[in-house]
């Protein structure tokens, strides 16, 4: 099994490159992250349809919807606190 080389290593080996091959690397970076990201936002957007059809999406404005998320965060740090010190020896 071969190891993957070092970013240290990608790094050297990208500034032997010439400047024009230095730009189609970064052009062809740019552009498969773009990719990448949409593909993201597509699959974020079926998911919510999904949601949408079913009737679990949750409604409310982006204020509404982060308090409640940073709610639901606190309720889980605060259950993990309480789990942790029912289970502390004594």
């Amino acid at each position: 099994m071969s190891q993957s080389p070092t970013l240290q290593a990608i790094i050297e080996f990208v500034e032997a490159l010439s400047e024009d091959e230095q730009d189609v690397l970064f052009d062809l970076i740019s552009k498969r992250r773009i990719a990448k990201r949409r593909q993201e936002i597509a699959q974020n957007a079926k998911a919510t349809m999904q949601a949408v059809r079913n009737g679990t999406a949750q409604r409310g404005t982006a204020a509404e919807l982060i308090f409640q998320k940073l709610e639901d965060e606190e309720e889980e740090a605060i259950v993990l606190v309480d789990i942790g010190t029912h289970d502390e020896v004594y």
